[in-house]
């Protein structure tokens, strides 16, 4: 009896990591919920003047580099045409938006998510390397890769959070006539305030092609466990890569 005790007290109690870090799981959900609450806004804010144009000026006499029809009240909020209610709401979940990306991001510096999870080392940088992570996504082999994330998910992943999301956030302000007037060095960073407004909107397509192929990886690599993973945590095994 002794000498099991004494081999159960030698033994370490190690505790499992969990695939997904507790502040990546409310960051990826309260960021979901922001973008498409945005997105679906920021369709009814457009409704008012469906063209764009580049520069500083654009109206209904000028010509734009692009004229859509209206988007139907079943893609947008509110359901009905209110330029009044969708600022209301687009404003709101933009500082939703911003200040849950701060948080993540100062989060994920001091738990070292960034330098473990998205790093790129400079072998993956490598077309080798690159190409081989593409034949392997071909093959819907999503879970292969030496980390976390393989190096196309690593891309994708640094691009979204170091460039769309901080450009959809800049270019907002910059439409904002306030802001751009405490901060006029926006209007020339970004061409004026219809520049701002048509990077804007690429950026916005941008990120919706992006979550419909996310959705669409999702539902490829076994959903309900990608799903329960992103709320549970997860368990990472030694060799299993995500």
């Amino acid at each position: 009896m002794l000498g099991k005790m004494d081999s159960d007290m030698k033994q370490p109690h190690s505790r499992a990591e969990p695939k997904h870090r507790l502040m990546t799981r409310l960051w990826h959900w309260v960021n979901a919920a922001a973008l498409i609450i945005l997105f679906m806004s920021g369709l009814n804010i457009f409704n008012a003047h469906p063209r764009l144009y580049w520069g500083s000026y654009g109206s209904w006499g000028d010509p734009a580099w692009l004229q859509l029809s209206r988007f139907p009240g079943w893609a947008t909020i509110p359901g009905y045409y209110s330029l009044a209610d969708a600022r209301m709401w687009h404003f709101f979940f933009a500082w939703v938006l911003a200040l849950s990306l701060l948080v993540f991001m100062v989060v994920s510096l001091i738990n070292r998510h960034f330098q473990r999870d998205v790093h790129i080392t400079r072998n993956e940088w490598r077309w080798s390397t690159l190409r081989s992570d593409i034949a392997q996504h071909l093959r819907g082999n999503f879970t292969h890769g030496g980390g976390t994330y393989n190096v196309l998910q690593k891309i994708t992943y640094a691009v979204v959070l170091f460039v769309a999301l901080p450009l959809m956030i800049f270019t907002g302000l910059t439409m904002s006539p306030a802001m751009a007037a405490n901060w006029p060095w926006l209007l020339d960073i970004f061409g004026g305030r219809q520049s701002a407004r048509s990077i804007h909107f690429i950026v916005t397509w941008a990120l919706f092609a992006f979550f419909v192929l996310h959705i669409a990886l999702v539902l490829l690599s076994g959903p309900l466990r990608q799903v329960r993973d992103m709320i549970t945590g997860g368990t990472r095994e030694p060799e299993e890569h995500i």
